[in-house]
């Protein structure tokens, strides 16, 4: 059994550390700002998902890319993919952002049509994977076997990870702090009601996890599924209602303290 008391003074710096780090201002230098552009909340909920998959390399080349596929969509993520004609998807297919080309987009963004269209959004299909048992672990699994269930290139299912294989998650677990998580300073959505923060997983990345196993809260030393939960599992001593806060602490000190 993990004991409290031997991380009490690493609590006391990331507590502060997510006060710090949890604010409003966070949003100007954050991908989450392209989902804050919208009011609609299946606008919102496609671009932030949009949004999370491109996730990864430079946040300046995230957020200008991810803005780029909004206004490409003209600015209505979810009219768009439900209204979309042959001109609409061919203007789509020319987005690229490192890996991420314009097949994989349009397979994507028909994907989501389907969602919404024959699954009650996205909201309703990571709920029904969440009532299997009630973890994220499933919301996961249930939400990527819904979400490659059109046809598709093989390629394309590396852009949607695949927690059955030991992946982080880490796009689709931020995702879900995005809608899930309550926040009264604005920064994450708390859209969605039915899947508690309680139960969310730390969104591990390589500066989350080098700063956890700076402070020793995480033996593992590749970054994979089992990394998450064990991590995790340590946060959950320190706010059991609210773990996945403490994203922002561990993210904020390695970017900010250069920890590697």
């Amino acid at each position: 059994m993990i004991e409290i008391d031997k991380y009490s003074e690493i609590k006391r710096l990331l507590d502060k550390a997510t006060l710090d780090y949890n604010r409003f201002e966070f949003i100007e230098l954050d991908p989450v700002q392209i989902p804050h552009a919208f009011s609609r909340k299946e606008d919102i909920e496609i671009a932030g998902f949009l949004t999370a998959t491109i996730s990864w390399g430079q946040r300046k080349s995230i957020i200008k890319n991810a803005y780029f596929l909004m206004d490409l969509m003209d600015n209505t993520p979810y009219d768009f993919i439900i209204d979309a004609d042959k001109s609409d998807w061919n203007r789509v297919s020319q987005f690229v952002h490192r890996t991420f080309n314009g097949n994989d987009c349009l397979f994507f963004l028909q994907s989501l049509k389907n969602i919404y269209q024959n699954h009650g959004g996205l909201e309703n299909v990571f709920n029904a994977g969440y009532e299997i048992n009630n973890s994220t672990f499933e919301s996961l699994k249930h939400f990527r076997n819904i979400f490659m269930s059109i046809n598709h290139n093989e390629r394309v299912g590396k852009h949607i990870s695949d927690v059955n294989s030991n992946s982080t998650a880490k796009r689709l677990n931020m995702f879900l702090r995005w809608m899930v998580r309550t926040d009264e300073n604005g920064v994450d959505f708390g859209l969605w009601k039915k899947i508690s923060p309680a139960v969310l997983m730390l969104p591990l990345d390589v500066h989350t996890g080098n700063v956890s196993r700076f402070y020793g809260l995480l033996e593992r030393k590749q970054n994979d599924w089992k990394a998450v939960e064990e991590i995790t599992t340590v946060l959950r001593l320190f706010d059991s209602q609210d773990p996945i806060k403490y994203d922002y602490a561990l993210f904020g000190i390695g970017v900010n303290n250069g920890i590697k």
